[in-house]
């Protein structure tokens, strides 16, 4: 009896062609070999020449594999659905295109973060704040003292980039960012929310 395991992947994008096979939306390993015939076996056509995110579920691919192996014990060990994106071409980004898009992606953070801290400082009454520390330790009155402000603004700039553990190529550990935390957890609940639409959908038109 042959021992076929298969580990599909939650998300392919599959460019120009349209006969999907067994390794392209999956990783194989048929008794001790990760290489072989079963790699190469078709389990999904694309029907449109044109952009779409298709679902295939892992019952698909067993029956493609069973066809082929009638005899074969197949057992899963990644997802139960695959999303395929069908691209009919690769997409053309220019690098001044993505440039102009993170400026002002940038830009808009910038602003939203930069707003949302004064509006913060401006709830907690930090000046005033500021004001009393000073009188408490020198006895006098005195509006924003530098002495505080600047080492305040210093410390702010810099937890933010302790915080996202990232600023340019420099990296201070090897974990992931909270922002590639964050992005992750997009993509994952993404793919479950189009997973469940394309189900819903396949299910009405049954």
């Amino acid at each position: 009896m042959v021992d076929i395991y298969i580990k599909p992947m939650e998300k392919v994008q599959i460019i120009g062609k349209q006969n999907v096979l067994l390794r392209d939306v999956a990783e194989v390993f048929v008794n001790g070999r990760t290489e072989g015939e079963a790699e190469k076996i078709p389990v999904f056509q694309i029907p449109d020449d044109r952009k779409k995110t298709y679902l295939l579920s892992i019952i698909d691919l067993i029956q493609a594999v069973a066809q082929k192996y009638p005899n074969a014990a197949i057992t899963n060990v990644g997802e139960t659905d695959i999303l395929i994106e069908y691209l009919p071409k690769a997409e053309e980004r220019t690098k001044l295109w993505t440039l102009v898009k993170v400026a002002f992606v940038s830009l808009i953070l910038f602003v939203g973060a930069a707003t949302t801290i004064m509006c913060f400082h401006t709830d907690v009454q930090l000046p005033l704040i500021f004001q009393n520390i000073y009188y408490i330790f020198f006895g006098e009155n005195k509006e924003m003292p530098a002495i505080l402000s600047i080492p305040y603004s210093i410390g702010l700039g810099l937890g933010i980039i302790i915080f996202f553990n990232h600023f340019s190529r420099i990296s201070l550990t090897e974990d992931p960012t909270p922002i590639e935390i964050e992005m992750t957890t997009y993509e994952k609940e993404t793919n479950a929310s189009v997973i469940d639409h394309l189900m819903r959908r396949k299910g009405g038109n049954q």
